[in-house]
């Protein structure tokens, strides 16, 4: 009975554990096939891939295919046809000189290792360009680029049944573009995409545009915030350095700035601020805070404007800019108000001080003769309406009772006459006749000469 029971216990605990053994292989068999799945699927960590990972097309594509030879070897060079598609330009910078720029890059060559039977093309995962031979472009002028990798490397390759390889990608890069400001913001600027061939020379490698021109697409219908593209076109050619002449394509795209936002910004301000200045001169002499105060206010705000129009421009004195010479134009033209009435207002004081010194002289005349004369009793603007119309007669004075105070009268040359002739020589040598008249031609020539300004001005910036 014992030895029945015992061994009915061991037969049990034989079955638990093979059950236990069948779980753990079945598990461990699960895990190493989602292993064995996913590496299928996305290869090993260095990017290389297995021949039974591949379809069996692309298996025999793959058989004694080398990558790191180019096609054609010892053959001639591989011909390279190129085409862009702008999707955007998105930021043009005149301080760092530079437009920064996302293109799709689509380059086709023919690879006679890999010619496969049938009519249809293979589409390949991006990530399979580590088994092919690609050409190794790149953008010289570039100082900046990354490939979009969201939510994958945005890389296509595309392999036709006549060996045809078709390598498309998607770029941003910041690109340099010298630029000429001297008509700034009537600018003109012309800038280049360039590609060149890394490492293979043109023995190696020949890039050329597959249709020419229409090998861009997306310049037409750009829309940019300060420029409109004006034209483009594509040329080929070849760069020279001192390892030997490599390929090269060129994209010349010109740019024309739209000066209405500056016209609104910058143009109007300013030929306002120069027509404010001119209201001082309806305005009294005698006012001189009011006067004073529009002539340094106009300046300081025409200053202001000039410093923020060159925010946004490189601090180089190389360029003499068309706005810089415009804002140069409306502030001599304000300065100039201001100055005038500090020359109006002097005329006038040394107007009023001759007056004054004139009838001084009238009157210690009179009094040492002893003599009253008409001329004492006559309004000052009567006086000055006299001596600036005519020259006036010797007129003839009262005699003294005695004889002997004319003779020393006319011997010491201090008649009424001579005083009256060495004051008025004084005072037009001194003065101006009638210092309001400066505001009266000031009213005129300032505009007359800001307009005239104006218009060569922008016919010279305009059409030459």
């Amino acid at each position: 009975m014992i030895c029945i029971s015992d061994l009915h216990s061991y037969q049990s605990s034989g079955l638990h554990y093979h059950r236990m053994l069948l779980n753990l292989l079945f598990w461990t068999s699960l895990f190493l096939l989602i292993t064995n799945g996913e590496r299928g699927f996305y290869g090993n960590q260095y990017g290389e891939w297995n021949d039974s990972q591949l379809q069996p097309t692309i298996q025999k594509l793959m058989k004694g295919y080398n990558r790191y030879l180019r096609p054609n070897f010892n053959e001639g060079p591989v011909e390279i046809g190129m085409s862009l598609d702008i999707a955007s330009i998105d930021a043009i910078s005149e301080i760092n000189m530079d437009y920064t720029a996302t293109i799709f890059l689509r380059q086709r060559w023919r690879d006679s290792r890999l010619i496969f039977p049938g009519n249809e093309s293979l589409s390949l995962d991006g990530r399979l360009v580590s088994l092919l031979w690609i050409p190794d472009t790149f953008i010289p002028d570039s100082k900046r680029s990354f490939l979009h990798d969201v939510t994958v490397e945005n890389r296509l390759i595309r392999i036709f049944s006549n060996g045809t390889v078709l390598y498309a990608l998607r770029i941003t890069a910041t690109i340099a573009c010298n630029m000429d400001l001297t008509k700034y913001p009537m600018d003109r600027q012309e800038c280049t995409l360039q590609l060149e061939s890394w490492g293979y020379n043109l023995e190696d490698v020949v890039f050329y545009w597959t249709r020419g021109n229409d090998s861009v697409k997306g310049l037409d219908t750009l829309r940019l915030a300060q420029y409109s593209v004006e034209s483009y076109y594509t040329s080929v050619t070849k760069a020279v350095y001192e390892t030997g002449l490599y390929p090269k394509l060129i994209l010349h795209f010109a740019l024309r700035r739209n000066v209405l936002f500056f016209i609104l910004e910058t143009y109007v301000p300013s030929t306002l601020l120069v027509v404010l200045s001119w209201v001082s001169f309806w305005i009294s002499q005698s006012s001189v805070p009011a006067r004073t105060c529009i002539g340094v206010t106009t300046v300081l705000t025409m200053t202001t404007l000039m410093m923020g129009a060159r925010t946004s421009l490189p601090n180089a004195n190389c360029f003499i800019k068309a706005i810089d010479v415009y804002l140069g134009i409306c502030f001599t033209f304000i300065f100039g108000a201001l100055l005038e009435y500090a020359c109006a207002h002097f005329c006038t004081m040394q107007h009023q001080t001759i007056i004054d010194v004139q009838r001084e002289l009238l009157k210690e005349f009179e009094e040492s003769n002893g003599t009253t004369h008409l001329v004492s009793s006559m309004s000052p603007r009567k006086m000055k309406t006299e001596d600036s119309t005519k020259q006036e007669k010797p007129e003839q004075t009262v005699t003294c009772e005695e004889n002997e105070a004319i003779e020393q009268t006319k011997e010491k040359g201090c008649g009424l006459t001579t005083v009256k002739q060495m004051s008025r020589r004084a005072a037009s040598m001194m003065s101006v006749e009638n210092p309001h008249n400066i505001d009266r031609h000031a009213r005129i020539l300032f505009p007359m000469a800001f307009l005239l300004i104006n218009i060569f001005y922008w016919l010279y910036y305009l059409l030459f």
